[in-house]
Order: C-alpha cells, then structure tokens, then sequence
C-alpha cells in the first residue's frame, strides 16, 4: 500500500510540473490518504503483536 502511495504522489508531482492542477490535486489526495491508512494498519498490526505477547519491531 505505501507502493501506490508513492506512486500517487509521483504522480501528483510530474503532473504538477506539467500544469494539470486537477489531476495533480487529486494523486496528491489519493496519495495522503494511502498514507494515513498505510500508517494506521502500521499501528493497529504493532498493538496486535504486542498484545499476543511478542515486542514490537
């Protein structure tokens, strides 16, 4: 999932570059919200692991 986040953001920034605000508008949002959702599995798989006993990374 952080693959397609930083694809996305690419995205956002050749197109930025190239002058399609609205596309680039739209990767830039796809792509943040890939992240936050990448981070929150990020942290609910570090609270399951440390509940079932085994430390965290």
């Amino acid at each position: 999932m952080l693959g397609w986040a930083l694809t996305f953001l690419v995205v956002a920034l050749i197109a930025a570059a190239l002058g399609f605000g609205g596309i680039a508008g739209t990767s830039a949002g796809i792509a943040q919200i890939l992240f936050v959702i990448f981070i929150v599995l990020f942290v609910v798989a570090m609270i399951a692991r440390a509940v079932r006993g085994r430390p965290p990374l």
